[in-house]
C-alpha cells in the first residue's frame, strides 16, 4: 500500500510504499477514496499523549498519520460481518487497535469503526465525519443529551467541529450560538444559530447576554477562551466541553463535574446517525479545500494556520472525486 509516514516532527510528511499484510479473521481491508484531515493529525507528529498511546499501543513500524476515511470494502475476514466486498463505509482507524492511520490508499479495520454510505452519500462529504462530526455528537448526545429548547455555545464555530455541532444542535432541537469571525458570520446565521463576531468586543462578553447555556463547546483552547468566564456562562446544571486541553485544565477535570473533554472515536453506532443526517441534508459538511494525498504536508500547514472553514480532505492517487485537487487555494464543493 502507498501511505504517508512521519519520521519526526520537524521532517514533512514522507510518501512510503508499506506491505499490505493479511487479515485477522474479524478485520477487512478498505479501498481508500477520501481522508479527513483534523488537528490531532499534526499534533500526534508532534509529540504529547496521544502520541506517546500510539507508540505504546499502535503497530510496529513507521507512524502512518490520520484517522478519517471513506472508500470501499475489498475483502472481509472470514468472521468480520457485516460488510460484504463492494459496500461503501465510511470509518476511523485506532491505533490502539494495533492499526495504521488512514493517509494511505488502503486500511485495515474492524467492521465496529465504520458505518455504510447509502448510494446518494459521497466519499468526500463521508470522509467530514468521523472525527469532528463525531466529537460534536459525543458532547451533544452522549454527554450533555441535549433536549429540545437546550442553549448551546460554540468556541470555533467555523470549523470541523464547530460546524458540525451547530447543524446538529439544531437537528436535535437545541439552540445555536455560535463564535466566529466577521467573513463566516453569514456561514454560522445560514445553518440557523446566532453569530457572535469575535473581533467586535468580548466574545464571552457577548455570549452572556445569551445565556445561560446548558453546553459550551470549547473548540479553541483555554488560552483563547479562558475556562474560568465560561464556566460563568453555563446554566445550573451545564457543562464545558474541551476539545483543545492545556496542561492548565488539568485541575477543573480532575475536581469540577462541570468541566469535560471530549475527543471524537469513530465506532458504527456513533457513525449511523451521522450518516442518516447527511442523507437527508441536515448535515452539510463544508469542505475548503481538496489536496493530493502525497500533499498531506501542505494539508497539515494550512490545518496549522488555524483558519480552515470547515473541513480539509486527501484523495489518494487513483481515486476519482468530482472536487478538483488544488493544493493553492480554497474552494468548496
Amino acid at each position: 500500500m502507498r501511505a504517508m509516514i512521519s519520521r519526526s516532527a520537524s521532517t514533512p510528511l514522507e510518501a512510503r510504499t508499506l506491505p499490505s499484510r493479511a487479515l485477522a479473521g474479524d478485520e477487512m481491508r478498505v479501498r481508500v477514496r477520501a481522508i479527513g484531515v483534523n488537528p490531532v493529525d499534526w499534533k500526534m507528529r508532534e509529540g504529547g499523549p496521544l502520541r506517546f498511546m500510539q507508540r505504546l499501543l499502535g503497530p510496529r513500524g513507521p507512524f502512518v498519520v490520520g484517522v478519517d476515511f471513506a472508500g470501499e470494502v475489498v475483502e472481509v475476514g472470514p468472521v468480520a460481518g457485516p460488510f460484504a466486498t463492494g459496500t461503501r463505509v465510511v470509518g476511523g482507524t485506532d491505533f490502539s487497535r494495533g492499526q495504521h492511520g488512514s493517509y494511505a490508499d488502503e486500511v485495515i479495520v474492524r467492521p465496529d469503526q465504520c458505518a455504510a454510505l447509502p448510494a446518494a452519500v459521497t466519499y468526500e462529504s463521508a470522509a467530514c465525519l468521523p472525527v469532528a462530526a463525531v466529537t460534536a455528537w459525543i458532547a451533544l448526545h452522549e454527554h450533555r443529551q441535549l433536549a429540545p429548547g437546550m442553549k448551546v455555545l460554540v468556541l470555533g464555530a467555523a470549523g470541523g467541529v464547530g460546524l458540525a455541532a451547530l447543524q446538529l444542535t439544531r437537528r436535535l432541537g437545541g439552540r445555536a450560538v455560535g463564535v466566529c469571525s466577521t467573513r463566516n458570520v453569514a456561514l454560522v446565521e445560514q445553518l440557523g444559530a446566532t453569530a457572535i463576531d469575535h473581533t467586535r468586543g468580548d466574545a464571552l462578553e457577548q455570549a452572556r447576554a445569551l445565556g445561560p447555556f446548558d453546553l459550551v463547546l470549547h473548540t479553541i483552547g483555554t488560552g483563547v477562551y479562558p475556562l474560568a468566564p465560561c464556566r460563568r456562562l453555563l446554566a445550573p446544571s451545564g457543562l464545558v466541553e474541551l476539545v483543545v486541553v492545556q496542561p492548565s485544565d488539568v485541575p477543573s477535570l480532575l475536581f469540577r463535574r462541570s468541566v469535560r473533554t471530549v475527543l471524537g472515536r469513530p465506532t458504527r453506532a456513533r457513525l449511523e446517525p451521522l450518516v442518516r443526517a447527511l442523507a437527508e441534508g441536515a448535515l452539510d459538511p463544508r469542505i475548503e479545500a481538496v489536496f493530493p494525498l502525497a500533499d498531506a504536508e501542505a494539508a497539515h500547514i494550512r490545518s496549522r494556520g488555524g483558519k480552515v472553514v470547515g473541513k480539509l480532505l486527501l484523495v489518494p492517487e487513483g481515486a476519482s472525486t468530482d472536487l478538483p485537487l488544488d493544493a493553492r487555494g480554497p474552494h468548496g464543493p
